[in-house]
């Protein structure tokens, strides 16, 4: 048999295959004195030999054991060492007897250490490929929508917030529940506001209502007076056959004007309704001759192009402070040398009327509210002139538009015209 079996058996690998490298390079006793009283290794540690003769490294064990046996297991290191050292008390009824060391190498913690690393570091970018596309995911669907949501909170203290797309953040949890509550609050301040506007217009207009009810009180009996004078005067100085036929073309042409006046007052006025006549060519007529002096004067280039049957069934007073209103805010807005032009056509029962200008466009704030009482896009306008054409538009159930392209800017009416006249 073996000479030392107990060495034998004691030093044999865990397992009994290849050396474990955790394995304790060698295994030992030492009584409360620190005498070696058991050993894996009797040669090189025999018994009741002194630690502190063993070495240099067992010289440093053996300085801290002399103070004391530690009461628990503890792992001792020293410097320009290559082990390490666990020491275990052995006790019985509370009486320490000794202490079992395990000497272990750091060389095999080593090897361990890099593979439970690069293991670790492996696991690492694993879970990073995985977290990386889902954080980017859901950034992307919580970030931008609570952005835009922050935008539409700052512009609701100012006053005009923004309808967010209900396609931005259509999950219902907390977040969707806080979008739903802007959508609302956004929905409500603008009715208010659109409200407070309307509030102001109608405030506005009642105002410019009575005064202009109380002036056209005033010119109304005046303008009767005037019309019942031209038509004596027609009665008398235009039935003989040699009656001047410029003579006849004036008072007819200042009788249409005159009766324009009335219709204009009648409205009002509110009274009664009054038969209106219906648009002749000679309504276009008399709009030019009103307007070339005014466009003569800043020698601009009148270009009228009309293409219109005889009669026409609209209120020929409307249609011509239509025309009137646009003819003469595109010659106040166009610079002398400039150019304004006018097309009048029928197609599909409807007059279409086209006015341009080449002066400079109002900006785009006024373009958008052109057509609002008090909006004026040059200097020392009042802004009625279109509101009031806007008016009547509505009124003869019309559409009127405007914009700015190539330099020119432009107001587009479309008026339908009943079957019969």
């Amino acid at each position: 048999g073996d000479a030392d079996p107990y060495r034998a058996w004691i030093s044999k690998p865990y397992g009994g295959g290849t050396k474990d490298p955790l394995e304790a390079e060698s295994i030992f006793v030492v009584s409360p004195d620190l005498n070696i009283v058991l050993s894996t290794q009797p040669r090189d540690m025999p018994l009741q030999a002194q630690l502190a003769g063993l070495g240099t490294d067992y010289q440093h064990l053996a300085s801290v054991l002399r103070e004391g046996l530690p009461d628990y297991t503890r792992t001792y290191e020293f410097d320009n060492s290559k082990h390490l050292y666990v020491v275990t008390p052995i006790a019985e009824e509370g009486q320490v007897l000794g202490a079992l060391v395990l000497t272990h190498s750091k060389d095999a913690f080593l090897p361990r250490f890099y593979a439970i690393a690069w293991r670790g570091i492996g696991i690492g970018l694993l879970v990073l490929g995985v977290l990386l596309p889902l954080n980017w995911y859901w950034g992307r669907r919580m970030a931008q929508p609570l952005m835009q949501l922050a935008h539409g909170m700052n512009d609701m203290v100012h006053g005009a917030p923004a309808d967010l797309n209900p396609d931005l953040y259509s999950y219902r949890d907390e977040l969707g529940q806080l979008f739903d509550a802007y959508r609302e609050a956004a929905t409500e301040i603008r009715q208010k506001a659109q409200l407070e506007r309307e509030v102001l217009q109608s405030e506005r207009l009642a105002a410019v209502g009575r005064l202009a009810a109380g002036i056209a009180h005033e010119v109304n009996n005046p303008l009767a007076g005037m019309l019942m004078a031209l038509d004596n005067l027609k009665q008398r100085g235009c039935t003989e056959p040699s009656a001047d036929p410029y003579l006849v073309r004036t008072l007819e042409f200042l009788q249409r004007g005159l009766e324009h006046v009335s219709e204009t007052l009648a409205a009002l006025l509110v009274e009664a309704r009054v038969p209106l006549r219906q648009l002749t060519a000679n309504d276009f007529e008399d709009a030019r001759t009103l307007i070339e002096p005014q466009s003569g004067k800043k020698s601009q280039r009148l270009v009228w192009q009309v293409d219109l049957p005889a009669t026409l069934a609209l209120p020929a007073g409307l249609v011509r402070q239509i025309l009137l209103n646009l003819l003469l805010n595109a010659i106040e807005a166009t610079a002398p040398g400039g150019r304004v032009s006018f097309a009048a056509t029928v197609n599909d029962n409807e007059l279409q009327l086209h006015v341009a200008n080449d002066g400079e466009p109002p900006p785009a704030d006024i373009l958008a509210h052109i057509f609002e009482p008090f909006v004026s896009g040059r200097e020392g306008g009042h802004g009625l002139g279109l509101w009031v054409t806007y008016q009547i538009v509505q009124q003869l159930a019309g559409h009127i538009t405007t914009d700015s392209a190539d330099g020119m800017v432009m107001f587009r009416v479309r008026l339908p015209v009943k079957e019969t006249a």
